[in-house]
């Protein structure tokens, strides 16, 4: 548990210190293409800086989360503030989906009467944030956890898209210089909004499953009731519980049937047992019930218990 732990720590450390580094760079780089787009009067370039807002932002939101995420458990919050990093992926998807509405928006009233465009300044400074972001993906990709960690996830693929609306912003500059194409540029908008709109999607969908108390992806709920049922000393189990309290962070809960004969040192054995097994299935932390074959529970797997009204349990008797 404790090398767990170590490194659980460990690339969390690193991840912080790539966002740092990262929302620096792409804040700096964020207000010299806002201002080049208003100059050159840009749409794709505005867009690609109204992305890169949105990636300082969700870089931010990401930094804060993981500081906030440190925190310790209190009697108020007992898994302390892990899911505000989860809060921040969902935030910061909405806010990507907002954004290409926008610039959707906008692009159509550009292809009807398309602006004149310095295209120029257009080539040079989206050829510089085409820089900026490939340096950026590289430091993510080099130090962070862009595989396992939704919030590392969610800033990386910003930077990606971000990174494919600077090509989108070169394109529309050769072709308005060589052609006088005067909707390339609405045009590379909009394909940067369609791409901003995906990720944006994909990083709320992810963020809701955790918040619904989804069965998180990387755990197979049919090989975990098999490695359940398999292990020595279990009758039966019932009231399954598998959810996620943070990126990299899967809990589960149960209540097995075991012979009322099994002494407390016994079945610590077993739970121990079941914990070492379960980590191998990606799950961290591990609570169950033990109990014997005339349990007051019914035998679904899954829990079947529903709320009860405010007073309810006030007149009812145990």
């Amino acid at each position: 548990m404790s090398e767990h732990h170590h490194d659980h720590n460990h690339a969390h450390s690193a991840n912080k210190k790539v966002l740092f580094i990262s929302f620096l760079i792409i804040t700096s780089y964020m207000f010299v293409e806002a201002v080049g787009g208003y100059m050159t009067n840009s749409l794709a370039l505005l867009s690609d800086a109204g992305h890169m807002l949105s990636d300082a932002v969700s870089l931010g939101i990401a930094l804060l989360a993981f500081t906030l995420g440190e925190r310790a458990a209190n009697h108020s919050k007992t898994y302390g503030y892990k899911r505000f990093e989860v809060l921040a992926a969902f935030f910061n998807g909405v806010t990507l989906i907002l954004i290409a509405l926008f610039i959707f928006v906008e692009a159509i009233d550009r292809f009807a009467n398309p602006p004149e465009v310095a295209t120029t300044g257009m080539l040079v400074i989206s050829s510089i944030g085409l820089a900026v972001n490939i340096l950026v993906a590289w430091i993510m990709m080099r130090g962070g956890d862009t595989e396992d960690n939704l919030n590392m996830r969610g800033a990386y693929l910003h930077v990606i898209s971000d990174m494919l609306g600077s090509i989108g912003a070169i394109i529309a500059a050769l072709l308005i210089m060589f052609f006088g194409w005067g909707w390339a540029d609405p045009l590379a908008s909009v394909i940067v909004a369609a791409l901003v709109l995906r990720s944006g999607f994909y990083v709320s969908k992810a963020s809701l499953h955790v918040l619904m108390e989804g069965t998180p992806q990387n755990v197979k709920v049919n090989d975990v009731i098999k490695t359940m049922e398999q292990t020595n000393g279990v009758k039966g189990l019932h009231d399954l519980h598998i959810w996620s309290i943070t990126s990299g962070l899967n809990a589960f809960s149960c209540h097995i049937v075991v012979d009322n004969k099994m002494t407390i040192a016994e079945s610590e054995k077993l739970l121990r047992k079941v914990e070492h097994d379960l980590l191998h299935q990606n799950i961290h932390h591990v609570t169950i019930q033990l109990e014997t074959a005339n349990h007051q529970h019914d035998h679904s797997i899954l829990c079947t218990a529903k709320a009860e009204a405010p007073d309810a349990h006030a007149h009812h008797h145990h």
